[in-house]
């Protein structure tokens, strides 16, 4: 079965307000074994609000309705579901007196306008709200042959949720077919969507019964598997499968298995072997070590590090020659180097990472590093004193500084995996 939820609100068409509930929502039915497979927002117009529920009943079997249950006249929701359902609605006398007798206990007159949140749809089950005014509605009939159930919630969350949760799971699941879904994530750092989707898609084109969604963003792409099964048994045995799969094509590209964070990851690398990292960053203004400290337990294997913006801290911090600065500029493979060698040796750790970079908007300062472009960025990785055992990479990113700063964290990360891959 598939659902669609839509929520109404002009607000949620504004760049201020954003429907958070059909998130908690798809969660909840995923646990269920339903698939979302639409979600709407709808501003407060009637017409617009009907239309969008004909729609969704003509294409999902669940659709679930947040917000626009409210007193006022832009909520019309009760009325858009009763439209397109082809129903009419009844003033509930229970609700009106459960009402009056909630407002008088507050030496309140009821408003005239409160009354509209009694009408119930005709065929419609009234779903207690212990937290707010507006109860919610639970409709399960036939619509053009078809079952359909149709459920209407209030829109604050506080209000959705712990209704949903009490009184409506129970009711799907003494309806609903005996339905699990598995998910899986893999995640790739650094490789190109265009490359991970040529090399995956004659793999999982074959899984017809496993959803598959490529998503690139923040330096990384995640492939996403989701099947649904009779039992989970079935459903992750599938999703497994072409996991595997996938893994065996992408190889050592791929850093997450179930959905870990690169930052996780290598965390979890050092502790296998025992080792601890240490970080002088530069253009990256501590980016690196704030991703680190982001992990739980990350003090076992992240020593910390220093903010060496500038010059005279890569100095103090790090041991960067003066020199160094002068000849080679701050920007530069030899400051890289230094800076990874310098916070190892400073704070005792098995890895010594050094960022050095132009995040601009402006370009390098005047010297060396004065018609360097931005976006340059170096990182230096040591695992030792010989010459060998620190090895710098050069990187040009292209964007804004935001987007530099967490591109050069990314790559660090993923360059620190790699290397303690090649380690063993």
């Amino acid at each position: 079965m598939i659902a669609e939820i839509i929520a109404a609100g002009s607000e949620m068409l504004t760049p201020f307000r954003q429907d958070t509930n059909s998130l908690y929502l798809t969660e909840r039915l995923n646990e269920m074994g339903v698939s979302v497979a639409f979600k709407t927002i709808v501003g407060d117009n009637l017409d617009h609000l009907t239309g969008a529920a004909r729609i969704a009943l003509g294409r999902a079997d669940i659709v679930i309705f947040s917000g626009g249950l409210g007193p006022t006249e832009d909520d019309r929701t009760r009325e858009a579901a009763s439209a397109a359902l082809g129903v009419g609605m009844t003033r509930s006398a229970e609700i009106l007196a459960a009402m009056y007798k909630r407002f008088a206990l507050r030496h309140m007159a009821v408003p005239l306008n409160n009354e509209r949140q009694a009408d119930v749809i005709d065929g419609a089950e009234v779903l207690e709200n212990v937290n707010g005014s507006a109860p919610g509605q639970y409709i399960d009939t036939v619509v053009g042959g078809h079952r359909k159930i149709v459920i209407l919630l209030p829109g604050p969350p506080k209000e959705l949720k712990p209704l949903f949760d009490a009184q409506c799971r129970s009711r799907l699941a003494a309806t609903l077919p005996e339905r699990h879904i598995a998910k899986r994530m893999l995640r790739m750092a650094l490789v190109p969507e265009s490359q991970v989707d040529a090399r995956t898609a004659p793999i999982y084109n074959l899984y017809s019964d496993v959803e598959t969604t490529i998503l690139a963003g923040a330096a990384e792409i995640q492939l996403h598997f989701q099947c649904a099964k009779p039992t989970m048994k079935e459903a992750q045995a599938r999703v497994d499968e072409l996991a595997t799969a996938v893994e065996q094509e992408m190889g050592e590209a791929i850093y997450s298995f179930n959905g870990e964070s690169l930052e996780e990851v290598v965390l979890l690398m050092l502790g296998l072997r025992h080792m601890t990292l240490a970080a002088a960053e530069s253009c990256t203004g501590g980016l690196l070590a704030q991703r680190l400290t982001a992990v739980p337990g990350c003090s076992r294997y992240f020593l910390g590090g220093a903010v060496v913006y500038a010059d005279s801290l890569k100095t103090s911090f790090a041991d960067v020659p003066e020199e160094m600065l002068r000849t080679e500029g701050p920007v530069s493979e030899a400051v890289a180097r230094a800076l990874a060698v310098g916070i190892r040796r400073r704070t005792g750790a098995s890895v010594g990472v050094g960022i050095t970079g132009i995040a601009g908007p402006g370009g390098g300062a005047a010297g060396p590093d004065a018609n360097k472009p931005i976006g340059l960025v170096y990182v230096g990785i040591s695992f030792g004193d010989a010459a060998e055992e620190t090895v710098v990479t050069e990187l040009q990113i292209n964007g804004d500084r935001e987007k530099i700063r967490w591109w050069a964290s990314q790559h660090t990360l993923e360059l620190v995996r790699r290397s303690l891959m090649e380690r063993g």
